[in-house]
Formats: C-alpha cells, structure tokens, sequence
C-alpha cells in the first residue's frame, strides 16, 4: 500500500511539472517569455509597507518576490507575495488589471516570482495589503514546493537544497541575516579598536598553527604539493614582524576531521593580533566585543541558548586550568609533581589517556572530562600546560605553564587566546617537540616552518593573540542548535557516497543503465592479515540464544567527550527506538550511516558506556592491512525490514 501510494504521489508530481513547462511555453509562444525580462523596479519591501502603513495608505507601491499562496475567486483573487523582509497581501481584480492580465494571472504558480505594482490599503479584515494595478511575470517556477518543508522525513534535504529551506522557513532566513549582522558588527568594533583587516594564503606548502589534520591538495602549474589552511595565526604574525601592530583576518579554515553538531570540515575563523599588550589584553577584549555584538544584533546583553540564560553583561568568570579541574574534580594537579603520580590519578578517575601523553596532556584530559561542561556563563579558563600549547609564552614564575586562556559558554570553547612566543631559540624547540610526536603517530602534529622562524629572528614584540569560533558564535547567538543551521551550505556527503563529477547535464544515453554488471573491483588481500580462528567449540544451543537482527539507523551522533564512541539510535521492528554504543568513531563519521540497514545482537543485557545504556552489539569484520587495524560494519541490502532475524 505504501509503494502504491509513493507511485501515486510520483506520478501526481510529474503532471504538475508538465503543466508548469506547457504553461511556460505557451507563454513564450505569445511572446511572454519571462526570462526575457531583465529588471524591475520594485519600491519597497513587504515589511517597510507594513511599518510605514499610515504614510503609504492610498499611495502606489510596487513589490517583487515569489507567490507562496493563491486565492482565486472569479473575477477578483487574492496572492501572498514573499521577499527578503517578510510577506505581504495582494488583491488582484480583473477590472484592475485588465481581462488579458488576469487570465495570465490565474495561470499563475505558486512559486512563481512577480512584480506586483499597486496602491496600499487595508481590508475589512484590517490586513495591510496592496490593490494590484499591473502584474509582471517575472520567473516562471518550474518546480513544486514543499507544503511543509519541515515535515520531510529527510532531514538532511533542508541542508542540501538551502534555497528552498530559505523560502520556506523564515527563521532560517532570519539567522543567516543575523549571521550577516554579527560578522559587520565584529568588524566595525575592531575597525574602532585600530584593527586592520587583511587577508593571508589559503593554500600553504606547511599548514600550521594549530593540531589539525590538513587536506592536500596539487598545484599542477607549480608541479607541488599545497595543504589547506587550518589556521590563519603564522602569516599573521609575520605581519606583527612587519610592523602591522594591529591585525585580523576573518576566513575559511579546512580540517580533515569528523563531523558533527559543532563541527564541520571547513569553517570560519577569526584571528587577530595586537603587538604590545598579553592575554590579558585578549580578555578584555574578548569581553567587550562578545558585549558589543550581542547588544547591536540582539539588542541585549542577555541571550539565551536552549533555554539557558547567558548574562555577558556581567563581569566574565577568569581561573586558571588547575582551579578548574580542582574546583569539579577534586584533583589538585599543584599535588601531582611526576608523570606516574598524574598517571595514577588518571587510573583511580578513570580518565584514559594514552603512553605518548605527559602529565600535562593529562591535566588536560581532566578538564575534558570533569570541567567542560560546567562552563555555562561566559568563562576564561586560563594558565594552559605547556605540551598543549606549542606557539605560548611561559609564564615566568611556573614554566610548567603557559599565558594562555580558552573562552567557554555553554560548556563550548568559543576562543583560544595566548601571549605569543616570540622567542625563537624557544620557538625551534617547540618545532622540534612537535615533530617527534609527529614522527610518533600523531597527524595533528607540527612541523618546522623556518620562514616564520626566520620572521620570528628578526624580532617579533610582545604581542596578544586570539581565535574565534565564528560559526560557533553564531550558534550560541541565534540559538541554533548545529553548525550546519548556521553555514548557508555545510559540507556534505554525496547522496549516492561517491564524490562524482557534476553532471547534472548528462543526457539519458550517457548515464549506465541499471542493473548492467561491470566488472567488480579487484581488491589485493596479501597484505591482509585476519585473526586466527578460534580453536574452542561453542555449542549450538549456546550460539541459537543469540537475537540476530536487521536495525536501521535512524539516527547517528558522536558521543560528547568521547573520542571513539558513536551512539546510534536504531528501528529494530518493535516500535520502540534502540539505543546502541559502538567505538567505531576512528572508521566513520556519524552522518555516513544514517539509513544503513545494520546487524545487531539485541538481547545481550545493557551495558553502561559514558553514562549511556548500550542495549545490544552492533557486528562488524576487522583485520589487520599492513600493521593498521581495519573495520568495516556489516551492513546489508535496504530491503531487508527493521527487525528480521538472522538464522
């Protein structure tokens, strides 16, 4: 019944776009092809009719925007005309306009897009609405839009076709002009501040500043290698070196790293640098300006996010790391003077941590754990261990610790800001210390780049820096619950999960036919190694008590302070949502799987893992290529319901 009626609702579909393409034709036909047209002189928007009502009533107006409903009544109907400051109503008579005009009128779409020219009124219903003199066709919609675009069960099609999701919700559009907002509102406060805005290399031959994992990409005039940008902080500073005392850029930075409700492949970040002052500078300014914008584009120094209220009119909470990490777990790390002693904390806290990590990186492991998420009000969380902050200068009095502070809300970190090294004999050996942790493992690591050594040597002064989240800003500020709800078009995967050319102009006779073999991928397996097998019997009476079953995704996220976990949502046929946790975040990124028919064991008691109920085990095959461990979900054909067991 349900496939009858998803054909039914198919072919009703393809009827309508037949009829939008016969009527743009005859209109063409006539000589009224609207894509003919050019411009249109349109007076006001919708909203500033609306405010200036009683200045306007009787006057002739003219607007443009798209159809979004239609009333035809004989000879006089009624149309909602949207643009970009809201809606407003037309009364569109056939004795106004002319019998031509109106027929053309009643052939009219909604989501077409038109000039509507006409004197403002209001009618008996005292809606503020204009009286059509002239209707101008000015685009002819050839598609149909949704009813309800928040009522798709595709969740992820409002983030592929923004346009549409801009034309049916207005509080989308309403964050994106308020993202506008934030980001002029930024920039003027530092342009009074005497910053300068400039703009460095996106494509870098060394990708620096920060632990990332960059993309690589080709120069083939160049005939090299380039990386992406992670971070804008060492062309920056070269250009403290220059004598540009006071520098920011806002811009694209790219990581090859997970995605999530906050992350997102390429984002925007804020840098700035101002000679001659620490991070202390940085936090006042970091106060004032969070308080500048918030009262420009909000009107109001308090917001609130998911119902929490946040006051950045107030003075902004300052502590160190280790009065963080005492304060909520009661582990005073001043106590913990050895590498064993902070390992052993770790052990009795249950914080893992891994060889290669010195007592700082567990330090900082602690505040994950035990600090974040208590950092709801505007809160600088200052005095960094020194093997987390490469680029910081010491703090005199403990060298164990840096000047550096990270600025949270909501349990977020919202900035990152240091009192810059600038000691270069200091510098070398941080370089130095990076790159034998990259030799080690870590791809987040550094490498030396000597042309900002050898900036660095020519005398950089004592300068303050600073990066903020922009997108993450625009979150908290528009109460958006992802980073996707605040990037006109996040990075996604591509429907069918192959990164394919756009061929959108293909024709017919060049797209394969279904169904047709090709011949299979020739996968080399000598450099593969599986486990042996077991040599133990289990019985089969034993091995039939286990619930095989077909579960599909409904939902994927990565669970918060957990680097490996991913926690799945799942229909396993019974009506009732399934909830299970599987360490796979290393081999997939949560959006990838949503949709996937998987195989699961559902009647093994729940587990507790982070404080969450895994109800069940996901299956997967793992083997080992060339010394690094392989996973791969078993996932199989869609067909197969919610539910089926496996025999």
């Amino acid at each position: 019944m349900a496939e009858q009626n998803k054909n039914a609702q198919e072919q009703d579909l393809n009827k309508l776009l037949k009829v939008r393409r016969e009527k743009l034709a005859e209109l063409q036909e006539n000589g009224k092809d609207p894509f003919q047209i050019v411009k249109y002189d349109a007076t006001h928007h919708s909203q500033e009719i609306k405010d200036a009502f009683d200045e306007l009533e009787g006057k002739s107006v003219s607007v443009a925007g798209r159809i979004m409903s239609k009333r035809v009544m004989g000879k006089a109907s009624f149309c909602n005309i949207q643009d970009l400051k809201g809606n407003i109503q037309s009364y569109v008579a056939r004795d106004n306009i002319g019998e031509e005009s109106y027929k053309d009128f009643k052939k009219m779409d909604i989501g077409d897009i038109v000039g509507i020219k006409g004197e403002v009124f209001k009618t008996k219903t005292g809606e503020i609405s204009i009286h059509a003199t002239a209707v101008t066709l000015l685009s002819k919609s050839l598609q149909v839009l949704p009813e309800k675009f928040h009522g798709l069960t595709n969740t992820d099609l409002r983030y592929r076709q923004r346009y549409v999701d801009l034309i049916m919700n207005p509080e989308v559009k309403d964050t994106f002009v308020k993202r506008s907002k934030i980001i002029s509102t930024i920039r003027r406060y530092l342009d009074g501040q005497g910053f300068m805005e400039v703009e460095t290399p996106m494509l870098v031959a060394n990708a620096g500043g920060a632990a990332a994992r960059p993309f690589i990409t080709h120069s083939n005039a160049l005939g090299e290698d380039f990386k992406l940008r992670i971070s804008l902080e060492l062309y920056l500073k070269r250009l403290i070196v220059g004598g540009l005392e006071r520098v920011y850029e806002i811009g694209r930075v790219f990581r090859n790293e997970g995605v999530d409700t906050r992350h997102n492949p390429e984002f925007t970040l804020m840098e700035l640098y101002q000679a001659y002052t620490d991070y202390n500078g940085m936090m006042d300014l970091t106060e004032n300006l969070y308080r500048y914008v918030a009262q420009e584009v909000l009107g109001t120094t308090k917001i609130v996010y998911n119902g929490v209220e946040m006051d950045l009119g107030k003075p902004f909470e300052r502590i160190t790391m280790l009065d963080a990490v005492k304060k909520y777990s009661g582990v005073d790390f001043n106590e913990i003077h050895t590498l064993e002693e902070a390992r052993a904390a770790a052990d009795a806290h249950h914080v893992e941590y891994e060889e290669r990590h010195k007592k700082g990186d567990i330090l900082n492991l602690f505040f994950e754990e035990f600090v974040e998420e208590h950092l709801i009000q505007p809160t600088f969380v200052m005095d960094h261990p020194i093997e987390i902050s490469p680029l910081t200068k010491k703090k005199p009095e403990n060298p164990d610790y840096v000047e550096r502070f990270e600025f949270f809300m909501n349990g977020w970190e919202m900035a990152n800001a240091y009192s810059e090294l600038n000691d270069p004999i200091d510098q070398r050996e941080r370089f130095k210390a990076q790159e034998e942790l990259l030799a080690q493992g870590d791809d987040e690591a550094n490498t030396t780049d000597e042309d900002f050594m050898n900036a660095l040597e020519i005398g950089m002064p004592p300068t303050g820096g600073i990066g903020f989240g922009i997108d993450r800003m625009c979150m908290i500020l528009t109460d958006s619950a992802a980073i996707r709800d605040v990037l006109l078009f996040p990075t996604m995967k591509s429907l069918d999960g192959v990164n394919k050319k756009n061929d959108v102009n293909n024709t017919a006779s060049e797209a394969p036919e279904k169904n047709v073999k090709t011949e299979s991928e020739k996968i080399d397996f000598s450099k593969v190694k599986i486990e042996p097998l077991f040599e133990e019997f289990v019985d089969f009476d034993t091995f039939s008590k286990s619930d095989f079953r077909a579960v599909k995704v409904k939902e994927c996220v990565a669970v918060p302070k957990s680097k490996k976990l991913l926690q799945f949502t799942l229909d396993d046929g019974t009506g009732t949502d399934r909830t299970i946790l599987s360490g796979i975040h290393s081999f997939y990124e949560p959006e990838e799987l949503v949709g996937k028919t998987l195989i699961a064991i559902t009647n093994l008691p729940p587990r507790a893992m982070m404080g969450i109920d895994s109800c069940g085990m996901l299956l997967s095959a793992i083997h080992e290529e060339e010394g690094e461990e392989k996973l791969h979900l078993l996932m199989v054909d869609d067909h197969i319901p919610a539910g089926a067991k496996l025999y």
